[in-house]
């Protein structure tokens, strides 16, 4: 016997259940299908959410198929408050607790602030804000009362740069995460922001965004398996790609007057 272990220790359980789950936002496409398929291939059950439902029906025949896990499907639009809080009593659910949240879910807005009606501007701030924030709360009561789980917040590297209303709403992201990383870790519950650049998604084919400088774009599988090594990992931030890490870096030293001059960077 090791020095300091008594034989009751060792013989404790591991009070993890033996069934683990995830729920994750914006699955049918990009870096929330690999979230999906990711975490099928490490044996976790799942609950999907976006608001096409045959989208999410195609997907959860994919991963049942391919991995032999448990897929639910949960349809909802993130923007209307009545149906994120299905998703928010799913989370809150006893009888079959959810052990990871991946906030993943996108909203993209190309034109600038005034260009965009004050209601596109609320839609954008729903999803990426106030969904966040709420799914946060669902999950991580049952999470720290269970004295185990996880919050990945998909965020920006956009957070690190004054880039409009989406850096603002992913500093938003940085900032609530950090936090809740430091106040729940005591309580066995991970929470790390996911910091991605520019990825290889419909994301930015939505907004029209065409790709400038190749070296700048990830693809989301090499992502996202960053994204998981760095949460198993404990931390509180991944941002994948060296690339990135050097821009980040720099943010530090270069005015953002300066660096609002570079809001055109990899993209046409």
């Amino acid at each position: 016997m090791l020095s300091g272990m008594s034989s009751s220790s060792q013989q404790q359980p591991d009070p993890r259940p033996a069934t683990r789950r995830a729920l994750v936002t914006g699955p049918t496409a990009g870096i929330g299908l690999e979230f999906a398929r990711q975490l099928a291939a490490r044996d976790h059950d799942l609950v999907l959410v976006a608001r096409n439902e045959e989208r999410l029906e195609a997907v959860a025949a994919e991963l049942r198929t391919a991995y032999g896990v448990t897929v639910e499907v949960l349809p909802a639009d993130l923007t209307d408050r009545a149906e994120l809080a299905k998703v928010e009593a799913r989370l809150a659910s006893a009888d079959q607790p959810v052990d990871l949240l991946v906030n993943n879910a996108g909203f993209g807005l190309k034109g600038r602030f005034l260009d965009n009606t004050v209601e596109q501007e609320q839609a954008h701030l729903d999803v990426l804000v106030v969904a966040v924030m709420r799914l946060s709360h669902a999950a991580l009561g049952p999470m720290v009362a269970r004295g185990h789980g996880g919050v990945i917040n998909v965020s920006s590297v956009a957070a690190f740069l004054p880039r409009g209303t989406y850096a603002a709403a992913k500093a938003w992201v940085n900032s609530f995460s950090e936090w809740a990383h430091n106040e729940y870790r005591s309580s066995g519950v991970t929470v790390m922001a996911l910091c991605p650049g520019f990825t290889k998604t419909e994301f930015h084919e939505r907004m029209g965004v065409r790709r400038g400088t190749s070296f700048l774009w990830m693809e989301p599988d090499a992502l996202v398996a960053r994204a998981l090594a760095d949460f198993d990992k404990g931390r509180t931030y991944s941002i994948p790609g060296a690339q990135y890490k050097a821009i980040v870096a720099l943010t530090k030293l270069i005015p953002s007057r300066a660096l609002q001059g570079y809001q055109s960077m990899g993209r046409k």
